[in-house]
């Protein structure tokens, strides 16, 4: 979900479903959370929602080809992780570089091109939806709404290695 703690609180532990295509692979980037479009001053990595909720993840493969009923579909054997040192080393630079831009009012030039395994998407239910942001100028804007998203590159290789 959306807020800043992992959805099986007592275990530490966020559910993430993991559409696969008809070969098996990621279909698509998977949501984490929303992104704060207000931060202001000093972040930190530790303190964050989306490392609040990549420390431990349980993934649910799930077939997600939408020409099949949904009672119908499969369910992959689901598995637990947690980031190796080398991938929240990854995680958290992404997360620094992208968090920078939106401290300095840069939101609506973040691409989704940036990041290597983390990126931001626009999160909304249409276009027109806005939330609070700062501007480049420091002041408070309506913008699109944001979320964080893991790329399919990256979940592609916890299906290989976990």
């Amino acid at each position: 979900g959306n807020k800043a703690k992992p959805d099986f609180i007592g275990l530490g532990i966020e559910m993430k479903t993991l559409p696969l295509n008809a070969q098996g692979q990621p279909k698509e980037s998977t949501y984490v959370c929303t992104v704060s479009m207000q931060q202001t001053g000093e972040l930190r990595w530790q303190e964050s929602w989306i490392k609040q909720k990549l420390s431990h993840v349980l993934w649910v493969p799930v077939e997600a080809d939408n020409s099949i009923p949904l009672a119908e579909r499969y369910i992959g054997q689901a598995f637990l992780w947690k980031p190796s040192m080398v991938q929240e080393a990854v995680l958290q630079r992404d997360w620094n570089e992208l968090m920078d831009r939106i401290v300095l009012g840069e939101q609506d030039e973040i691409t989704a091109k940036e990041g290597e395994y983390l990126q931001i998407r626009p999160k909304a239910a249409n276009s027109h939806a806005r939330a609070m942001g700062i501007s480049s100028s420091g002041l408070k804007t309506k913008i699109n709404p944001k979320g964080f998203y893991l790329r399919a590159t990256f979940t592609r290789t916890l299906l290989v290695h976990g």
